[in-house]
């Protein structure tokens, strides 16, 4: 799309909107509020850009994550104020844990009104500047497009980063905007020779050997790559906790990843001898227990970093490749389909159900860590998918980021790409509301709610620390007084819901939802015990 033409003294909006079309922006997800106004008038005189609302600004910055981990482009936020920023923080940190890229324009006070103190006001700059990589706050229109065109390739630079611009009613609104032309983002670093050949010699030790692979090391054409490494070293292959974005599948590596209780990742990683990192951390628990270390791998591990998260690991995989004469590897394909199961849900017979009914080219948003350990096994025989998961910690990803992944593959011109989304329950309480969107949208999301009417994942952080629940705590874990109508919740969104408490309910329900156009949600009922 070619850039308009300019109008004549425009306004800092005006040449704020015209500066992210010159860059490519084809999406904003909004939540506004009147200090922005006058942007919101300027997206409307000037077209290019599709604005996308969401009803609260957590499930805004959660769409943008998802948008961009399917496009890899930059799609801007529109927030109102401090206090909405503020509102959408929890899954910009998923968003900034997941290398995602994104330019939030943060609405604010005219400049003079600020002194003030109206009820509104806050300190918006300490806000974005505590939780962005990059941040700025425009003071004059005619700088405002600049100001616009850096935070854009900051927030494209490396492999994704969170960039943050504050946009004063006054600037806003004044004249003598002009647009800036785009700024390149930074490309990743190049890796260090001396890493690679460090990791060469110690995959050459006859240690054992485990290559931990962040988001960038698995992206699909990289799968051979990686087979071959694996063939010719022996090292195992294990996926970081944090990968946002896994092709999954035939024909795709079957990759595990890094459990989350700490005791099975501590038992996962107690063979390893050498432990090479690619493009992620080392493997570090969410939470330090009594009695447990922080670090998964074993203390006498050797840890050898072959590239970090602001370098190429792709590059990075190719010199190590050549440096060992490891040659490409197909990748081996499980002989049958996966089985049909029947009777009452529990986490295995759900995950063979939904992986035997998943489309090809699908995107699986999982919010489900609980109930959604089955797929392990099953994934290697369903087609190929290409898998997000929530990678900060911060609940309520998952249907924001599933509805800004099918916003992303419009813009991508597959706008019949089915996205399903694992769903945990508690979770989805957080952000229920971006199924309104999906529905405006007519957006192609299947929601499986999974149901167990509690904060499970609670209860077994419980026993970890020693403990045993009881009334108290049972009260603070429990979600079944009084039960969620899940079912009357998406339909008051608009969205078509129906409930499944058999595997024949749910395979009944997963396949009229994946032959209609627009979003549903199937409340999958778990067997209690």
């Amino acid at each position: 799309m070619s850039e308009p033409e300019p109008l004549a003294a425009e306004t800092g909006a005006e040449a704020l909107v015209r500066t992210l079309i010159g860059a490519g922006v084809d999406t904003c997800f909004a939540n506004p509020g009147t200090s922005e106004m006058h942007f919101v008038a300027a997206l409307d005189r000037i077209p290019g850009i599709r604005c996308v609302l969401g009803l609260q600004e957590n499930v805004v910055t959660g769409m943008a994550d998802g948008y961009f981990r399917v496009t890899r482009r930059p799609a801007a936020t529109l927030l109102h104020c401090g206090p909405g920023y503020a509102n959408g923080i929890a899954n910009l940190h998923n968003a900034r844990r997941a290398g995602s890229g994104i330019l939030n324009i943060v609405g604010d006070h005219a400049i003079p009104h600020v002194a003030h103190d109206s009820p509104l006001t806050a300190d918006v700059d300490a806000l974005v500047g505590a939780t962005s990589d990059w941040h700025a706050f425009g003071t004059d229109p005619s700088r405002i497009g600049s100001d616009a065109a850096r935070g854009l390739a900051a927030a494209g630079s490396g492999n994704g980063r969170i960039a943050s611009l504050v946009l004063p009613a006054d600037v806003s609104w004044g004249r003598g905007g002009a647009a800036a032309l785009p700024v390149a983002p930074d490309a990743p670093r190049p890796p260090d020779p001396l890493a690679i050949g460090r990791a060469a010699q110690a995959l050459r030790s006859g240690h054992r050997a485990m290559i931990l692979l962040g988001t960038a090391a698995v992206t699909e054409n990289l799968h051979p790559l990686l087979a071959g490494l694996a063939r010719a070293t022996g090292a195992e292959l294990i996926g970081s906790p944090m990968i946002s974005f896994l092709p999954r599948g035939r024909g795709r590596l079957a990759l595990p990843t890094v459990a989350y209780p700490v005791d099975d990742a501590i038992r996962q990683l107690a063979p390893f001898d050498i432990v090479i990192l690619v493009g992620c951390q080392p493997p570090v628990g969410f939470f330090l227990y009594p009695g447990r270390p922080s670090l998964m791998h074993r203390a006498d591990a050797e840890v050898i970093t072959l590239s970090r998260g602001d370098q190429d690991a792709a590059a990075a995989l190719r010199a190590l490749a050549e440096e060992l004469g490891a040659a490409p590897a197909a990748i081996p394909e499980l002989a049958g389909d996966v089985p049909s199961v029947s009777g009452s849900i529990t986490p295995e017979g759900f995950a063979a159900t939904v992986a035997r009914l998943l489309p090809e080219n699908a995107i699986v948003v999982n919010e489900a860590l609980t109930l959604g350990s089955g797929f392990g096994a099953v994934m290697p025989r369903a087609a190929p998918v290409d898998w997000l998961t929530v990678t900060g910690g911060a609940i309520g990803g998952g249907i924001p980021l599933a509805t800004g992944a099918a916003v992303g593959a419009r813009s991508m011109g597959r706008p019949d790409r089915r996205v399903v989304t694992l769903q945990a329950d508690g979770s989805a309480a957080y952000t229920v509301q971006a199924l309104w969107t999906q529905a405006r949208e007519r957006l192609p999301v299947t929601t499986l709610l999974l149901n167990n009417r509690a904060y499970a994942i609670l209860l077994g952080e419980y026993t970890r620390v020693g403990a045993q629940p009881g009334q108290t705590a049972r009260d603070m874990m429990s979600l079944d007084r009084p039960p969620i109508d899940w079912v009357a919740l998406a339909q008051g969104f608009g969205v078509e819901a129906e409930p499944a408490t058999t595997i024949e309910d749910l395979e009944s329900a997963l396949t009229k939802s994946l032959a209609r156009d627009g979003p549903t949600l199937i409340d999958v009922r778990f067997a209690q015990g």
